[in-house]
């Protein structure tokens, strides 16, 4: 550095590029993919040690809130397609988690219902999802979740049609 010569601080690069930019930053879309694997993975790790992932929670839920039910249901419950919620139950049903039994009504269908295990063990999996959304959400206001919460499901709405 000269002496007698003003140094020139230097500007550091914007976080954000400009919308017209060609960088993925630029995308909301990006940034929900970032969020959004960086919730599961962030989740996923709180819940393995008590036996559940974050993929299992809709089928979760529904069978605690509606009782047992086919594949095909929990499958549109889930927004999965059938071989995929075929692979899910059947790791679910190796981990304790779910049992399957004939439906009584279609021989040849079974009905999916959680265990005694399961819904023991899913209060504590309902306490980790609400601290951890606590900690993704310190910050933002009420409002913004709201807002936000509105916006994202305006944008599933848009690409589901």
């Amino acid at each position: 550095m000269q002496v007698g010569k003003p140094s020139r601080a230097r500007k550091s690069p914007d976080p954000s590029p400009p919308p017209s930019s060609r960088y993925p930053e630029a995308l909301v879309g990006f940034w929900i993919n970032l969020a959004s694997r960086t919730i599961v993975r962030t989740l996923d790790a709180r819940l393995r040690p008590h036996g559940f992932a974050m993929s299992q929670l809709p089928v979760l839920r529904a069978l605690a809130e509606r009782g047992p039910l086919s594949q095909k249901e929990l499958a549109r419950v889930a927004r999965v397609e059938q071989p995929t919620m075929a692979e899910l139950l059947a790791r679910m049903e190796r981990g304790g988690l779910v049992q399957r039994e004939p439906d009584p009504e279609d021989g040849r269908a079974t009905l999916t219902s959680l265990t005694r295990s399961a819904r023991a063990r899913f209060p504590k999996a309902a306490e980790i999802l609400l601290a951890a959304e606590r900690e993704a959400m310190a910050g933002v206001s009420d409002d913004e979740k709201s807002l936000l919460r509105e916006l994202l499901q305006r944008v599933v709405r848009n690409l589901e049609g």
